[in-house]
């Protein structure tokens, strides 16, 4: 299986699982392996006709959802390079990846359509919408329009039809770029990452490894396919297993993720730590503030039963038949993670980024450490860049298997992410243990310097201030030599105490003060601040701190 990549694993579901259901949208249709083969079937005749050549890109943007999917899919078992796009940017962001990757189609739902503007992206043939399969701009004399109304009975067939012989997939170079990457950093637009075949491989090669799921068991895909967290691990190596996987199709709000979870009953869940603080704070928390609990936790053995409780029903939350949370993306709120592992929830935390394709460093949950993203995966190799890797805060290096080959059209940046030795210098700063386990420490660009040349991580501070009542969630940045935390209110905690603006600015004060007792001298907060609105983010649920910097 492993003489063409990634490809011979698509091939294999294709051919071992046809009659399983793989893809369904979320309250709405499903479609077997036996449709998914039959419709990359189609959109092979499509690009053949059309011209495409192994190595065109073909741009893809929309939510999760079964036809985004296929699409994804029929592009990287043709040869072309598929180049999702994020369907949180804005107009001229689309327009100027569309145009840097050199994109020859772009499919798009007809939603996000609207907010487009073709006159901006002239060199594509035209624009397919992925809800109709019909051509909604056609800029080859009429060509484009015709190939594609051919491809709906195709798209709306039963797959009684496919015949898994006629899969004839290219030969493909392992170092051949298999997805264009535009992903939103949290220091502005961009670069595209150009990941290999060989890196999206070692990753699907790892899961099917050590991590555990089986034919016909359930995903919930929630986390943007155009990212490569979600994309890997609820998508591509759920796929190669004979999964059934089913797109939410909508923005995940906790609420609605949880309904999805509720009914699809997942066996494997994945999510970033945002989602699952709120679930947290809403669910949970409230519980354990009541007195008559407070009071049962301090008792050995009756806080175990207390425990068990909280542990069955948040399981429940989330669908009652997951073996693991993987977390991912960002850092989990300390206070939560250590209740988390007080009560022996199955969650672990990974780490990772979109240049590694995007794994670094996982462990089961029976096996992870307190603190810890996790071990490092066995076809990377790491190195700390300092004298004491062990507990000397360094930035966290890597090389191997999953690493990208370097950013479009940017050499400049492909110099800056690789040193002379080839190994990728992630930007995070960390210290590894002896079984190379990773704990971060936060960005290196974030860093900031005490007043006496101590190193200061903001992140840690966020943590500390994020775990108290009243904090939504906070940012702390340097305000002329000295910290200042900006922070956006809880507003439905305020709302239901019916606070006015003024006692929300003392309860912010006296936060403050709290939080500067639980931190070192250098670390201490001197101004705090109400910040308005939420903070612009990521796809990772990262704030985009440079909107926020002085």
């Amino acid at each position: 299986m492993d003489n063409n990549g990634y490809l011979s694993y698509v091939e294999h579901a294709l051919k071992n699982y046809r009659q399983l259901n793989a893809f369904s949208d979320f309250q709405g249709e499903s479609i077997t392996y036996n449709q998914v083969g039959e419709r990359i079937l189609g959109l092979h005749q499509l690009y053949k006709e059309l011209g495409i050549e192994k190595g065109d890109k073909i741009a893809l943007i929309g939510r999760n959802m079964t036809s985004w999917a296929v699409v994804y899919l029929g592009t990287i078992t043709y040869g072309a390079v598929i180049v999702p796009i994020l369907p949180d940017f804005n107009s001229s962001d689309i327009h100027h990846i569309v145009n840097h990757s050199e994109s020859k189609l772009l499919f798009s739902t007809d939603l996000l359509f609207d907010k487009l503007d073709e006159t901006k992206m002239n060199g594509l043939l035209g624009i397919v919408s992925i809800n109709q399969c019909i051509s909604l701009v056609d800029n080859s004399n009429g060509k484009l329009a015709e190939k594609v109304i051919n491809l709906q009975p195709l798209f709306k067939g039963d797959g009684k039809n496919f015949n898994p012989e006629k899969l004839d997939f290219p030969e493909i170079d392992a170092e051949a770029v298999m997805v264009l990457s535009y992903t939103s950093g949290t220091s502005g637009f961009s670069k595209g990452v150009l990941l290999p075949h060989r890196s999206i491989w070692s990753n699907i090669k790892y899961a099917q490894e050590h991590l555990i799921l089986k034919p016909e068991e359930r995903v919930v895909s929630f986390l943007p396919l155009a990212h490569a967290y979600g994309c890997l691990f609820e998508f591509l190596w759920p796929f190669t297993m004979g999964c059934h996987i089913t797109f939410l199709t909508r923005t995940p709000s906790p609420q609605i993720i949880t309904e999805a979870f509720r009914k699809v009953k997942p066996h494997l869940i994945l999510s970033v730590p945002l989602i699952l603080e709120k679930i947290f704070k809403k669910r949970v928390q409230p519980q354990l503030e009541e007195p008559k609990v407070k009071a049962l936790l301090k008792i050995p053995g009756l806080n175990k039963i207390v425990f068990n409780k909280v542990r069955n029903k948040l399981t429940e939350v989330f669908g009652g038949e997951f073996r693991e949370i993987i977390i991912g993306g960002a850092a989990l709120n300390k206070d939560v993670e250590q209740f988390l592992r007080k009560i022996g929830f199955p969650f672990t935390i990974g780490y990772g980024m979109t240049e590694c394709g995007p794994l670094i460093s996982y462990a089961p949950w029976t096996e992870s450490r307190t603190y810890s993203a996790g071990a490092l995966v066995d076809r990377m190799s790491i190195k700390i860049d300092s004298k004491d890797p062990y507990n000397e805060v360094g930035e966290i290096l890597v090389k191997g298997d999953n690493t990208l080959l370097g950013y479009y059209k940017n050499e400049e940046a492909t110099e800056e992410i690789f040193d002379k030795d080839g190994w990728l210098h992630t930007g995070d700063l960390g210290v590894i243990d002896e079984q190379n386990f990773i704990y971060i420490k936060g960005r290196s660009k974030n860093m900031l310097l005490g007043p006496s040349g101590q190193n200061i991580y903001p992140e840690e501070i966020e943590t500390t201030i994020n775990s108290m009542n009243y904090v939504q969630e906070c940012l702390v940045r340097d305000n002329d030599g000295k910290l200042e935390a900006l922070i956006y209110p809880d507003y439905e905690a305020t709302d239901a105490e019916k606070l006015t603006k003024k006692q929300i600015e003392e309860k912010l004060q006296a936060i403050k003060v709290a939080a500067n007792k639980l931190l070192p001298a250098y670390m201490n907060i001197s101004k705090v601040t109400l910040f308005p609105e939420e903070f612009e983010k990521t796809p990772k649920k990262s704030i985009k701190r440079y909107k926020y910097t002085k």
